[in-house]
């Protein structure tokens, strides 16, 4: 058998089967992870800014998950707000939008022997949301429990749904 070179042994670039994934190194790969993860936290959405995004970047809040369900007599608002407790939440009502604010400050300590550990948290959400109709502010119920806080929005005009016909 004789020696081959390392340049006969590796495959040139029209070889390598098309299928597989080059790995190339760029200069961009990271820039766009970071702007990614910028537009997941929902930086998209101009239009529910309560803050200049400089602002909002320093300030480090974050906006709540929400399901918006619209009932004929009623829209029901459902916010995601683990680790926040009741006392921690302010939440306004207009006839058209509602914004959800929370702030919580937990500190933890624990000392034994030669060993401590101390952890401190701090978390900060707000979100403010279009709803589809005029509501009736003044009869708005809110509950919350293990971290989901439901919003009962009375409408202010009812408007039954009507079946339709497909021809």
């Amino acid at each position: 058998m004789s020696k081959k070179s390392v340049k006969e042994i590796r495959p040139t670039v029209s070889e390598v089967p098309s299928e597989t994934p080059r790995q190339e190194a760029s200069p961009f790969r990271e820039l766009d992870r970071m702007f990614d993860r910028f537009l997941e936290r929902g930086w998209g959405h101009p239009l529910r800014w309560d803050l200049p995004v400089f602002e909002r970047l320093a300030a480090g809040s974050r906006m709540p998950k929400v399901d918006v369900v619209n009932r004929d007599a009623e829209v029901v608002i459902r916010a995601e707000l683990p680790g926040m407790a009741r006392e921690d939440l302010d939440v306004s009502v207009t006839d058209s939008t509602v914004t959800i604010k929370g702030e919580s400050h937990k500190e933890s300590k624990e000392e034994s022997g030669e060993y401590y550990r101390c952890e401190i948290s701090h978390g900060r959400v707000e979100r403010t949301v279009a709803l589809p109709c005029e509501v009736d502010a003044e009869k708005a119920e809110a509950r919350f429990n293990n971290g989901l806080l439901e919003l009962t929005l009375p409408k202010v005009k009812e408007v039954p749904r009507r079946k339709l016909d497909i021809k």
